[in-house]
């Protein structure tokens, strides 16, 4: 039985998701692999849709879905379940009338995390971004993926000292590069059991059909944006890329201002991309973003 601390997805398609040629071709080779039998593993920098991409695929394979957000903090107990708070049974014997006999049982309570529940079931399971949790954390999953069981807990009661999982589940994992700040690596065992798919920025057709697709502007207008952007991207002169998101949020902001003729919209741009290439506190690098960008709309508009 699934307990009421674990949500359950159900495998719909996502709003507004825009499936281009790009799009559809990763999303085929994804679904080669799992029906192949392996986990599938999207790879990339921050902005290139990794987890969007993985509930688009979950949905396709048309299973309840479990999501887990990587944490520094999570331990085996977190992904498989533990011990929380207490079951009490009491019992008041009254066969003598005169006599009260009261007995009192307290065990504690066993509940199942959202791995055992997704292996147990045969659930899609979501591991969003699964480098930010600790590998030793993550050591469970050895045995889940490659021998389809799962090594349980004495304190979880049963005879049985493993479960078997499910045919129909189902594991995609999701993570930013290794350099980037809060990332673990992870071990070697453990990627050896699933595919890897590293992505990259979006193709150009597919970030304006997306950021159109975000902001109901003009396609001449989202193009103009797209244009700004993936040419800050070109220079390499940031620390880091821009992405999609820097795309939607200027359209985004773009719709309550629509001017591209005076000194605000050169504002909103610098303000959002600057903010999205930069490090917290870095002023030198956004003061020279600033002036990339302000070439860039001269350029495009």
């Amino acid at each position: 039985m699934i307990n009421e601390m674990t949500t359950v997805l159900e495998p719909c398609q996502l709003p507004d998701f825009v499936e281009t040629r790009y799009v559809k071709e990763i999303t085929n080779r994804a679904l080669t692999y799992i029906k192949a039998g392996f986990p599938v593993h999207f790879r990339g920098p921050s902005g290139t849709g990794k987890t969007t991409l993985a509930m688009h695929l979950a949905s396709k394979i048309n299973r309840p879905v479990i999501m887990i957000h990587g944490d520094e903090e999570f331990t085996t107990s977190d992904l498989v379940g533990g011990e929380y708070g207490y079951r009490i049974r009491k019992v008041v014997d009254r066969f003598v009338s005169r006599v009260v006999k009261t007995e009192e049982d307290m065990v504690k309570r066993w509940v199942d995390n959202r791995l055992t529940i997704a292996c147990k079931y045969g659930f899609t399971l979501i591991y969003d971004e699964f480098t930010r949790s600790r590998p030793e954390a993550n050591n469970i999953l050895l045995s889940i993926l490659q021998e389809k069981m799962m090594d349980l807990p004495v304190g979880r009661g049963g005879e049985e000292p493993y479960l078997m999982v499910d045919p129909d589940f189902v594991a995609i994992f999701t993570s930013n590069p290794e350099e980037y700040a809060g990332v673990h690596r992870s071990q070697d065992a453990l990627r050896d059991r699933m595919i890897t798919m590293d992505l990259d920025h979006f193709d150009y057709e597919t970030e304006v059909a997306i950021t159109q697709a975000k902001s109901k502007l003009s396609k001449p207008q989202v193009e103009m944006i797209v244009n700004i952007v993936r040419g800050l991207r070109e220079s390499g002169r940031c620390e880091f890329a821009p992405t999609i998101r820097g795309c939607i949020m200027i359209a985004k902001t773009f719709k309550i201002t629509p001017s591209s003729k005076n000194g605000v919209f050169t504002q909103i741009c610098q303000d959002i991309l600057a903010s999205e290439t930069s490090r917290v506190g870095s002023k030198t690098n956004q003061t020279k973003v600033k002036e990339i960008v302000k070439e860039l709309i001269e350029k495009h508009r």
